[in-house]
């Protein structure tokens, strides 16, 4: 799949399907901002341009896709082993983190070595989710966890009021994009003001002790102009033109969307196109991919669009494709040609590979002759060859997509996921069994 072929696209579909469609190694930066699993219904006001635009976030087995367990279950102990303690805690949430776990899984997948991944949450899940992402994308790949605060939000009586998102930053490894410089904090008034001197040429400077050893200015932060006739040796000038500001902390005061802005879309949870400014130009560069597989209203896909880079955006509502279309429309002219897409994208990074004979004897070989369903040994004759994702879930004709069941397994199975094949196997034994013993 040529990548180019898919940029300034949107597709309205579950994003577990794209995601798997989705070359490796082929974005840039994600930003995500999934439902936090807060237990709430919501939906668009009437009249607003996302009018009917609606989602439910609470959570619960049958959200989860069990056509992509399989690799959560072999390559991931550490998130499963959340999961099942988060169960025992809240059935919900384990549910949720599944949810996520198999999304997060594709999103590390795509992504490329120089790639971050910034994923918003609130504390109602956020250290569940750091947790997951340690296991996907490791803990030495944690950056921050940047706490955005915000106003305008009604003062509770019976707590603290609850004002600010948790956004957590993961690079893919050690040698991720970061511009520092894009988003450095303006000095302040006062550190300016130091900046008396004025040369030849106009430019603002102050006068700084060189540091040298056993000098009295050693520990100066601003010279008398007089030292620099008398010991130019001690002194150095410090321009104000060559400062790009002071690094950005881990903490963000940018208010949320007021009633009577522009941007305001009336699509719920929306957030300021000023919150992804920061990301975007922090780590990525002009012309670089930035995916939003929860995109919503699109506001990610708007600020790539106006900072030059290009996007992807995935989001099951229908409703998104109409407010990506206005709000592209109106900005400024800027755009016109994105792509609106339903289908699913096949890979080309790896190999297509038609079922045949010699598919089927590698398959054995791998399995040592055993049934991937219920673990028996056949013949290779009363073996056949089936997709672990079903093709009508994006999973493609390539090897590792094969697995070998026996008839009875496949007929169960049919074009439905693994996990539910096994859950009939299951049921059959235990049937057997109160059969056999007269339980």
């Amino acid at each position: 799949m040529n990548m180019e072929k898919f940029v300034n696209t949107l597709w309205t579909r579950d994003n577990l399907e794209i995601l798997h469609g989705l070359n490796s190694e082929s974005v840039d930066l994600i930003y995500l901002d999934p439902p936090f699993n807060s237990k709430r219904l919501y939906s668009a006001p009437i009249g607003s341009k996302a009018a009917g635009a609606a989602f439910k976030d609470t959570w619960t087995w049958s959200d989860v896709d069990e056509a992509y367990l399989e690799r959560l279950v072999t390559d991931y102990p550490s998130v499963v082993r959340l999961i099942e303690t988060a169960q025992v805690i809240d059935k919900s949430m384990a549910a949720y983190l599944t949810y996520m776990a198999q999304r997060v899984i594709e999103m590390h997948r795509v992504l490329k070595p120089t790639g971050s991944i910034y994923l918003h949450c609130d504390p109602t899940a956020s250290h569940y989710l750091k947790i997951m992402l340690d296991g996907i994308f490791k803990h030495d790949n944690f950056r921050n966890e940047i706490v955005w605060c915000y106003h305008s939000r009604p003062q509770p009586k019976k707590y603290f009021g609850k004002k600010h998102d948790i956004i957590l930053f993961y690079s893919k490894s050690d040698k991720y994009i970061f511009n520092w410089k894009d988003v450095a904090r303006p000095l302040s008034d006062v550190t300016i003001q130091k900046y008396r001197l004025i040369d030849d040429q106009g430019r603002r400077y102050r006068l700084q002790g060189r540091g040298i050893k056993g000098s009295p200015i050693q520990s100066a932060k601003d010279v008398d102009p007089e030292w620099e006739k008398t010991n130019p040796e001690l002194v150095v000038r410090d321009y104000l033109d060559t400062k790009v500001g002071v690094a950005q902390e881990d903490w963000w005061e940018i208010d949320i969307i007021n009633q009577s802005s522009n941007e305001r879309t009336g699509y719920p949870t929306q957030k300021p196109l000023s919150l992804l400014y920061r990301i975007i130009k922090a780590s990525s560069n002009i012309g670089d991919i930035v995916l939003d597989p929860f995109c919503g209203c699109a506001t990610a896909c708007v600020a790539a669009q106006q900072l030059q880079r290009r996007w992807i955006g995935i989001d099951i509502e229908e409703k998104a494709a109409d407010i990506l279309i206005e709000r592209l429309t109106n900005d400024a002219g800027l755009f016109t040609d994105f792509v609106h897409r339903k289908d699913i994208p096949q890979r080309t990074d790896i190999q297509n590979e038609p079922i045949s004979s010699s598919v089927k004897e590698r398959l054995f070989v791998i399995q040592k002759g055993k049934c991937a369903g219920c673990g028996k040994e056949f013949d290779i004759f009363n073996l056949e060859v089936d997709h672990i994702v079903p093709r009508a879930k994006g999973g493609g004709d390539y090897f590792e997509n094969y697995q070998l069941l026996c008839g009875a397994c496949n007929r169960i199975k049919g074009a439905r996921p693994m996990e539910y094949l096994r859950q009939k196997i299951r049921i059959r034994e235990a049937t057997m069994q109160h059969i056999t013993f007269g339980e």
